[in-house]
């Protein structure tokens, strides 16, 4: 016999599968797929098990691996659970549509969780699931009700923050990371820093049995170019990144989707668990299988956003006979309800009939339980004693005062800008096919302009060429740089959850985005400096040709700043290539190639100095004709491209003759006419150095990354409005 806390269950419907709840206290056996909880009255901690588990290393058993899973098997012991009680009443929450008309997603639902529990939002498509779990997450901006965690309102602080986890639909995981891997970054970011990193990795190594991944331990997580991980492996993996610091309440948006019956069960299992280990479940679900639901605690059934059950799954069966639509034995209970709710809601009355007896068999039920009061300690209180006896809440302590508005983080700024670093890295270091081809993109565009302005000379259409050749090369940088677009989009939804939940500052996000940035950038500045410096016939020498290397990288550098910014001011990745192109072709207008800056209009002259190729222009510009003893014009070539070409030169020399005489000079055929700073004049570049121009440059790059920054401090809340 079991006492009353415990809840005995084996599934009756897969002759594979058997998993038995007891207590809380798990033994993973991976090569029978059994499950099963078995010990004293209560359950430690994953905190406990960790310290358990530590300890068992060093009594060094004698016992051999079976196989290549292992078995953990722990003492259970004597401590009562700390008392969590999440409760949320009347929650109600509008949208406003075209015409100001108004929708309503959610509609005076109430329900609780407690610890140990696992919560199941059901209902149709559109019945307001995904809404609800976000509500609960605060997550909803404009929600009407209350939602309390042990009394206290925990809705939008920063403390929901830190003892919660969010796992989206969607398996939002870097490709390129092993399964260890992205547990052991995750890790990294939520456990406190007084952990060592052999810590962690115990942590990782016990949460990757608990998942049952072990056999995937060490294979990537893969996406449609690369194989990896199965989609149900993928998505425990998604709940590991979540739970790696056992959080108290844990949300998820549809787990099951896109799963088979068999992973579906599987992943329910590891949530079955995580809840027994002290934590709150709640999850939204489609269409669960007879074998998912005797795992579940408890059941809201929405119709429209209306409540029309909440419950036990077990008392649905005589919910529905009470309201005059009994079941067969064969039937699945949940197809039976969703079934019924399909067609109420077809009907003339809708679902009004069923959510007024919900409300009136919720008070029969409250009015004849006879259960003890749920008695919970002050919510401070339990998230104490919940962290003294193990629970490893990020960044906090025994010691730690736990406050409603503090916000904590389990590293320094420098220690979490090190290892986003480390990740992108690594991510980035296993996709080389992605590498070479953007250096090689980048030689290849070098190598036919090399070929196209090969060799030039320094006669006055040689000069033309030269300044066509800078201009084009110069706004090349920043084209190049709009493949840069997808990457963050692409992000965008990883930053969203784990900043949500303080895995680190968006400030060092940003910071380490750029510092990971920079060799990329002088790479392909070095190769696309080396294929053209010297085939196009730029003057200067090697120290010409290092501010050629400068000038580039920080075209580069600007670029990819601005694409960044763009990338998460706006989440389309089409919009934002619409956006960048537009931008950067207006840039290539107003730079002062197609038209001088004395040439444009007033209410243009704005422009022409934000634009970002104005400065890299003019720097290489300076760079190569800022020399006076360079001539590009002499003699009669000042008639090349005149009505006077094809005149005979002897008519020309004599014209120079009387002209020097007027003049009071003597100019020759190869009397110099125009140097170097004399085009540069003639295209109006006279206000700035080259240097001043390239420290321009490099701030723009700058100013473009601060704006990234406060793209996602306000604009990427990751809430509904």
């Amino acid at each position: 016999m079991h006492s009353d806390t415990e809840a005995s269950f084996i599934s009756k419907k897969s002759p594979l599968t058997t998993v038995r709840f007891a207590v809380k206290m798990p033994r993973v056996a991976a090569e029978s797929q059994e499950i099963s909880f078995d010990g004293g009255n209560e359950s430690p901690t994953l905190g406990e098990l960790l310290r358990d588990l530590e300890d068992g290393h060093r009594k060094k058993d004698s016992v051999e691996e079976a196989s290549i899973h292992h078995i953990l098997d722990f003492a259970s012991p004597e401590t009562r659970p700390v008392p969590f009680l999440l409760s949320f009443n009347n929650l109600t929450y509008d949208v406003r549509g075209k015409a100001a008309s108004v929708k309503t997603l959610l509609n005076d639902v109430s329900g609780e969780v407690r610890d140990g529990e696992i919560l199941a939002v059901l209902g149709a498509s559109g019945a307001g699931k995904s809404t609800l779990i976000d509500a609960l997450g605060g997550r909803v901006s404009s929600l009407r009700g209350t939602v309390t965690l042990n009394g206290e309102k925990v809705l939008q602080t920063q403390l929901l923050k830190v003892i919660s986890a969010y796992v989206m639909q969607d398996d939002l995981l870097f490709p390129m990371l092993t399964v260890k891997e992205t547990l052991m970054f995750a890790s990294e970011f939520r456990l406190p820093r007084s952990f060592s990193k052999s810590k962690k990795m115990e942590r990782v190594q016990a949460l990757i049995d608990q998942l049952g991944l072990r056999n995937a331990a060490d294979t990537i997580i893969g996406d449609e170019g690369h194989r990896g991980v199965s989609g149900g492996e993928r998505r425990r993996v998604s709940i590991g990144i979540d739970i790696i610091h056992d959080p108290i309440v844990l949300f998820l948006d549809e787990p099951t989707s896109g799963l088979d019956s068999t992973n579906a069960f599987m992943v329910v299992q590891v949530l079955k668990r995580i809840a027994r280990s002290g934590s709150m479940v709640i999850m939204s679900i489609h269409q669960p299988s007879a074998r998912i639901i005797d795992l579940l605690d408890r059941l809201i059934i929405l119709s429209r956003g209306m409540s029309v059950f909440s419950g036990s799954p077990t008392s649905l069966p005589q919910f529905l006979s009470d309201f005059g639509h009994p079941m067969s034995e064969k039937e699945n209970i949940t197809e039976f309800a969703l079934d019924l709710i399909r067609q109420l809601e077809g009907s003339t009355k809708g679902t009004k009939e069923l959510v007024e007896f919900n409300e009136k068999w919720q008070r029969e039920v409250s009015s004849t339980s006879m259960t003890t009061p749920y008695k919970a300690l002050s919510l401070k209180e339990s998230i104490i004693t919940s962290v003294s006896r193990g629970k490893l809440v990020s960044g906090s302590t025994s010691s730690n005062s736990i406050s409603m508005e503090t916000v904590s983080y389990a590293n320094t700024p420098l220690v979490e800008t090190y290892i986003l670093s480390k990740r992108y890295m690594k991510n980035w270091s296993r996709t080389p096919e992605l590498i070479v081809t953007r250096i090689a993109t980048v030689m290849v565009t070098g190598l036919i302009l090399a070929t196209i302005y090969w060799r030039l000379d320094n006669t006055p259409r040689g000069a033309q060429e030269r300044m066509s050749f800078i201009a084009f090369a110069m706004s090349t940088m920043f084209y190049t740089c709009a493949d840069n677009i997808p990457v963050f989009i692409q992000e965008r939804y990883i930053f969203l959850r784990e900043t949500t939940h303080n895995a680190y500052r968006t400030y060092s996000y940003v910071i380490s985005h750029a510092l990971v940035s920079l060799p990329q950038l002088l790479a392909l500045s070095i190769a696309f400096a080396a294929t053209t410096f010297w085939t196009v016939g730029l003057s200067g020498g090697f120290e010409s040709f290092f501010f050629y290397c400068l000038i580039i990288y920080a075209a580069f550098w600007s670029g990819s700043s601005f694409v960044t910014f763009i990338s998460g001011l706006i989440p389309s990745v089409m919009i934002s290539f619409m956006v960048t192109i537009a931008y950067l072709s207006y840039c290539l207008l107003m730079s002062g190639f197609f038209i001088n800056r004395d040439r444009i209009p007033s209410y243009w002259i704005w422009f022409h100095y934000i634009s970002l190729v104005k400065y890299p222009y003019e720097a290489v510009l300076i760079n190569e004709f800022d020399d006076p003893s360079r001539c590009f014009v002499r003699g009669v070539q000042v008639f090349d491209g005149t009505l006077f070409a094809k005149v005979p030169d002897a008519i020309k020399v004599k014209f120079f003759d009387t002209l020097g005489i007027s003049l009071g000079t003597k100019i020759t055929e190869s009397t110099c006419l125009r140097t170097g700073p004399d085009l540069l004049l003639q295209q109006g570049i006279s206000q700035l150095s080259k240097w001043d121009c390239l420290w321009i440059t490099f701030a723009c790059g700058i100013f473009f990354r601060i704006l990234f920054y406060l793209s996602l401090l306000f604009g990427s809340k990751n809430k509904r409005t």
